[in-house]
């Protein structure tokens, strides 16, 4: 993820894609700690930005799963009749 990922960003996205950023952002964030912990890292705000779009993304997730959001491409009737 090179940049931050707001949650309407997010609510376009399908389960497989938000799973594939969820990965994405969890590796850079383990680079990013990698870093830190040896000194080398250049940008310490970036840290805690990769935490928050990890944290946006479970978000999204969760309320998919509470049918709180739609999934992206099914109407509110498909919803209501599931």
């Amino acid at each position: 993820m090179s940049s931050k990922q707001s949650a309407h960003e997010l609510d376009e996205l399908n389960a497989v894609d938000l799973e594939s950023k969820l990965r994405e952002a969890k590796e850079e964030l383990f680079n990013l700690r990698f870093q830190a912990a040896t000194g080398q890292l250049e940008s310490h705000g970036r840290l805690r930005t990769v935490k928050k779009d990890i944290a946006r993304i479970y978000t999204v997730v969760r309320e998919r799963e509470l049918g709180i959001r739609s999934t992206p491409g099914s109407t509110k009737t498909e919803e209501a009749n599931a």
